[in-house]
């Protein structure tokens, strides 16, 4: 795998700028990569490795960069907690592990860089030189994955019984007898505007 430094810089250039996000993003993958067995993400162990994320912010960028893995490839996962925490997961070994930004660190980045004012500058700094301790909370834990949420061809296909469209990978639900898909059963979360 490439240096801190090289990750960073490709994290930030696909992010596009650097963060304190992207530092968090960046270490928290390097750190739970090894403590799962995966050396090379990208290449021979890219098909072991599952990540599931659980904010849309910026160091979810970072870890899709470091990692390879995607929501297009199906190995990344948004599990919508509103948490700075991802879990990695070797899917040939079971081995996992959630890492989560300890919110601590951001007083602790003033130990480290006390000579930067700004408080976003001095924290992006310090976490690129932190302990990782002090960066993070980690935890071995056990995941479960559907078979349905796994990397590859879908496992089915079925219609919506109401608005036709084809609804893939066990994302459908049953009312009434009746296959739909998650916008007609309630929780469409746009509007159609009539045809003009």
């Amino acid at each position: 795998m490439e240096s801190f430094e090289e990750l960073l810089a490709e994290s930030t250039r696909i992010h596009g700028h650097i963060c304190a996000g992207q530092v968090i993003g960046v270490r928290m993958s390097i750190a739970a990569l090894e403590r799962i067995g995966i050396s090379d993400p990208k290449g021979k162990d890219r098909k072991k490795l599952y990540v599931l994320v659980e904010i849309d912010r910026c160091a979810t960028d970072a870890i899709q960069s470091v990692t390879g893995c995607s929501l297009g490839k199906r190995s990344l996962r948004w599990v919508d907690f509103g948490i700075m925490a991802a879990t990695f997961v070797n899917l040939e070994t079971d081995q996992a592990v959630r890492v989560t930004a300890r919110e601590d660190a951001r007083e602790l980045s003033d130990n480290y860089c006390p000579e930067i004012e700004d408080k976003y500058q001095r924290q992006l700094a310090a976490y690129k030189v932190m302990p990782l301790d002090e960066l993070f909370l980690f935890q071995d834990v056990q995941v479960e994955l559907k078979d349905c949420d796994m990397p590859g061809r879908p496992i089915r296909r079925v219609q919506c019984c109401v608005c036709g469209d084809y609804v893939q990978d066990c994302r459908e639900l049953v009312h009434h007898g009746q296959i739909l898909c998650r916008a007609c059963a309630g929780e469409r979360y746009y509007k159609v505007l009539p045809n003009k």
